[in-house]
């Protein structure tokens, strides 16, 4: 760990500072809410004395939300939620222009993102913000000694969400979350389209396939998946859905996609990516049914939907063909492909999700931060929803961005919803 004027950091490249600082002004040409919100916190200054320590991936969009924060009056934080996804350009950025302690480095090891952990809950954060849940598993399990300053959270991800929901179900849970994941706002744009654009970017990027014609097998439906699978069709893809959850398996049907079994999809896919949150979602079996050339990658928030270790022990020999694509030879002479070391491949091999629905997103959480300073005292320990006028206020902004105007409830239609004695 150093110290440049002052600030605790641990990065790759101080000099990257300029880069990274007009990296952070395109990005934010592109998010519009989140630089309204801001003005109002400098104004208002609502996160004043308060600590943020945040666990996300830090990528321009991320120095955006920061700053953001920043000028609210917060003592901000970060680190990375994902060894392979940091900009080291945007790092260095938030450490040099904008004073934020930032501790982060593309390509850190398990112990070095762990020890980045520790350093942003070494500042006693009173929100933690995260993206994945490991800095609140972290405090549960090693770091319960800062529990009595915290007042609440926040969580991006669907991974997230679902390990707070099992926390709480098992009663460990010790402060209240706001699963930002789950507003309107962020699934139904974020996760649909930015995940289904930047997954195809990211596998673009590293192998220069053409998608038309391949068989692409999207494990599962969830609102990354649809955005995927969608994509993945507008570029002449035949699309193969895998499933456990029977309605979402209907719905892609309906869509007009193939719905099979993993072990089905296994012996005619082209190119499979996980998007679940579960894990071993492609496992053993599944390799051993595959055609060579078989491509796997990964759109969850953990590098586990892929049983790495299985496709270890099946193959005789891995070599890295480009970067972020390597190949695992089968002891039958079939060759599989693993893109991104199987992490999110969006931001392993891509650059993550377009600003513009990060946008939508991380005002979510500068808004979900403003609602839980003044409210967590009175929450229960459990995982909460973003509350509705929140999730409507974002969709608002956003289309007076975009210069569109919607209609509004009439005296007479405002009426009618509220009765119930008009009727045929």
């Amino acid at each position: 760990m150093s110290t440049s004027n002052g600030v605790a950091h641990d990065i790759n490249d101080l000099t990257l500072a300029a880069q990274g600082a007009d990296m952070i002004d395109w990005a934010d040409a592109s998010m519009p809410v989140l630089a309204t919100i801001r003005r109002r916190f400098e104004a208002e200054r609502p996160l004043e004395g308060v600590r943020v320590g945040a666990c996300l991936h830090v990528t321009t969009e991320t120095a955006n939300l920061a700053r953001t924060l920043a000028a609210g009056g917060a003592e901000v934080a970060v680190c990375a939620s994902n060894p392979l996804s940091t900009q080291d350009e945007v790092a260095a950025a938030l450490v040099v222009d904008h004073d934020i302690p930032v501790f982060a480095r593309n390509g850190e090891d398990n112990a070095t993102y762990y020890a980045h952990i520790g350093a942003v809950l070494d500042a006693g954060p009173h929100i933690t913000m995260d993206d994945g849940a490991d800095l609140v598993s972290t405090i549960h399990s090693s770091r319960e000694d800062l529990i009595a300053d915290i007042i609440g959270g926040t969580e991006e991800t669907t991974t997230g969400v679902i390990r707070l929901r099992a926390m709480q179900e098992a009663g460990v849970l010790r402060y209240p979350i706001m699963a930002v994941n789950e507003a309107d706002t962020k699934h139904f744009f974020d996760n649909r389209y930015g995940t289904g654009q930047s997954t195809i970017d990211g596998i673009m990027r590293a192998t220069n396939l053409l998608l038309a014609g391949k068989n692409f097998v999207v494990c599962g439906y969830g609102w990354c998946g649809r955005g995927l699978a969608s994509r993945a069709r507008g570029m002449g893809a035949n699309v193969i859905v895998t499933e456990i959850d029977p309605t979402r398996a209907l719905e892609a049907s309906m869509d007009g996609f193939r719905v099979m079994r993993v072990a089905e999809a296994a012996e005619v896919g082209d190119v499979f990516v996980t998007v679940t949150g579960n894990k071993s979602v492609i496992d053993e079996p599944h390799f051993e049914k595959m055609k060579s050339g078989a491509i796997l990658a990964n759109s969850g928030h953990f590098d586990v939907e892929i049983n790495i270790p299985a496709l270890e022990g099946l193959s005789t020999s891995r070599r890295e063909m480009r970067p972020m694509l390597e190949e695992f030879l089968m002891s039958d002479g079939r060759k599989i492909y693993l893109l991104g070391q199987g992490r999110l491949i969006n931001l392993a091999s891509a650059e993550g999700h377009p600003a513009s629905v990060m946008d939508m997103s991380f005002a979510n959480q500068a808004l979900a931060t403003e609602y839980m300073v003044k409210n967590a005292r009175s929450l229960e320990r459990k995982v909460y929803p973003v509350p509705r006028e929140i999730d409507r206020e974002i969709a608002r902004l956003k289309l007076d961005s975009m210069g569109i105007q919607v209609d509004s409830l009439t005296g007479e239609q405002a009426a009618y919803l509220g009765a119930w004695q008009e009727g045929t």
